[in-house]
């Protein structure tokens, strides 16, 4: 597998993660949209509830990767210190975002905790463990999901659903979601033994399949099964398209802009959406008929998009 094609593999996957995060949050408000296209309200396992998973893989599969190759070229204590630095900007960006949306009315509700805060945590999580071996790193996860399992049951269960993404507590769960990918990236980059990827993914997802006979599904939980059924998914989607890419038979060309500047993009949808959520008109967007919402859609995707491959035909990226 060349190196060229994992490159564009990983920023196809990637652009495709972002993009279906922003249809997500513009069909999150609409009561015209059916409950199957967004999130579930608690227990239960929608289509939607895989986006964010398949993007915090998409984190994993560049994060050891790169930690390794900067520790060469800039020593140890600088990296540590670029990924700190980093992770810490994501949360406070994370900060802002939100306290826009409650003020602009993106949010359905009032919230102080996001995506991207979780995500940001995540990252802090995982740096922690990163230098370990792939196989720790998997142990590691999985302990530290089942210990948050237990916190869940036992005492964090109405604090973690009151929460966005789960809140402080949850970040917990998203970390080792995170700590477990790179540990499958290691696999598929060939740093332990490429050909267990796809073996490795089928045994979490088996395992988390497994889980759901004790422990419900869901997203808002950040549940155990919820965890180890979404890695194990998005580590086969992405196998699809690493296949498709790499034996040339896909390659849709927006994809790889929105990968090259996924948190830029992320960023402008919030207000992008705000176009079609701040007029407070029924028909306008909650209340608006789908064909309505189509359009909508599609002009929202077609600003992104344009934005995105303007800035990647200039080679204008933008990165913590």
């Amino acid at each position: 597998m060349k190196g060229s094609a994992r490159l564009e593999s990983i920023d196809e996957f990637r652009g495709f993660a972002i993009l279906l995060m922003v249809i997500a949050n513009f069909l999150a408000r609409s009561n015209t949209v059916p409950s199957w296209l967004k999130h579930a309200p608690d227990i239960g396992f929608t289509v939607i509830d895989i986006i964010a998973p398949l993007f915090i893989f998409a984190i994993g599969l560049t994060y050891g990767l790169s930690f390794r190759k900067r520790v060469e070229r800039e020593g140890e204590f600088k990296t540590i210190n670029h990924f700190f630095t980093r992770y810490m900007a994501l949360v406070g960006i994370g900060f802002f975002l939100t306290a826009m949306g409650n003020l602009t009315g993106v949010y359905q509700e009032i919230s102080y905790w996001g995506l991207l805060q979780a995500i940001g945590t995540a990252g802090l999580l995982a740096l922690i463990f990163i230098r370990y071996s792939s196989r720790i790193r998997i142990i590691l996860g999985f302990l530290i999901l089942v210990f948050y399992q237990y916190m869940l049951d036992s005492y964090w269960l109405q604090d973690v659903l009151s929460s966005s993404h789960g809140g402080i507590m949850g970040a917990l769960s998203w970390g080792a979601m995170l700590i477990m990918s790179t540990a499958i990236a290691d696999y598929y980059h060939g740093v332990e033994t490429k050909n267990k990827y796809l073996l490795l993914s089928l045994f979490i997802l088996v395992i988390g399949i497994a889980s759901l006979l004790f422990i419900p599904i869901s997203k808002n939980r950040v549940s155990l099964s919820y965890v180890l059924i979404s890695i194990g998914i998005s580590a086969l989607v992405f196998e699809l398209f690493d296949i498709l890419i790499e034996g040339k038979y896909m390659r849709l060309p927006v994809l790889p802009s929105w990968g090259k500047n996924p948190l830029f993009l992320y960023i402008l949808h919030i207000f992008v959406l705000g176009l079609f959520v701040v007029p407070h008109y029924k028909f306008w967007y909650t209340g608006a008929p789908i064909w309505l919402l189509i359009i909508e859609l599609l002009s929202v995707l077609g600003i992104l998009s344009w934005i995105g491959v303007y800035l990647d035909s200039k080679k204008i990226y933008f990165s913590l």
